[in-house]
């Protein structure tokens, strides 16, 4: 990813929070000669420094991954930012956004445990903590079967790099311009924006 130095995350850990906040991705790798991608949910051992997801089984793709170095990209907030915004009229159209890039190495899993407690950490993280549904009780049949419909894998992070651009290429006194104007906006992208260009500001 082409990262100018003012925008570049340098903090593993601020990467990884932002991973789990925006945990919707895209899987990129070469199938059948040919760029392929996927759109999948992820959980983060940050501990092991591991991605963890499944394809469905039809889904082509896992079965040519292994060997290769994947991509998985998380993409968070972003909006257009305006020049009629600014102080002066010499200045072009340009876009605010935050994205990560993780590239790693893809395993299959086989081991049903393994599996089960990855379904079972997804489902945590989305379901909504007053649900009364949990993985541990729906018929362990039931999800066997459910189970060989997917194919559960891991992706071991061996690189991580993310982009913030935030206006930090401008001045502060524009950047608080377009802060107010992105704040006048009930556009969600545009206030997590504003709400980035400012902690990003301090």
């Amino acid at each position: 990813m082409y990262i100018p130095k003012h925008f570049k995350i340098t903090d593993k850990e601020i990467m990884y929070d932002f991973i789990e906040k925006n945990s919707f991705a895209t899987l990129f790798s070469n199938h059948n000669g040919e760029p392929y991608a996927t759109h999948l949910p992820f959980t983060l051992d940050r501990r092991n420094d591991f991605l963890y997801s499944h394809f469905a089984v039809q889904n082509e793709q896992w079965k040519d991954i292994g060997n290769q170095k994947v991509l998985v990209i998380f993409q968070g907030p972003h909006c257009y930012i305006s020049p009629s915004w600014y102080e002066t009229n010499k200045a072009v159209p340009t876009w605010n956004y935050v994205a990560i890039h993780a590239y790693g190495q893809m395993e299959v899993i086989e081991n049903k445990q393994e599996i089960f407690n990855s379904l079972l950490d997804m489902v945590n993280k989305y379901e909504d903590p007053e649900s009364s549904y949990n993985l541990n009780d729906v018929d362990s049949t039931f999800i066997e079967g459910m189970s060989r419909g997917i194919v559960g894998f891991k992706v071991k992070i061996t690189e991580i790099e993310g982009k913030a651009k935030l206006s930090q290429n401008h001045s502060i006194k524009r950047q608080e311009l377009i802060i107010k104007q992105l704040e006048n906006t009930s556009d969600q992208n545009n206030q997590e924006i504003a709400e980035l260009m400012k902690k990003n500001r301090r």
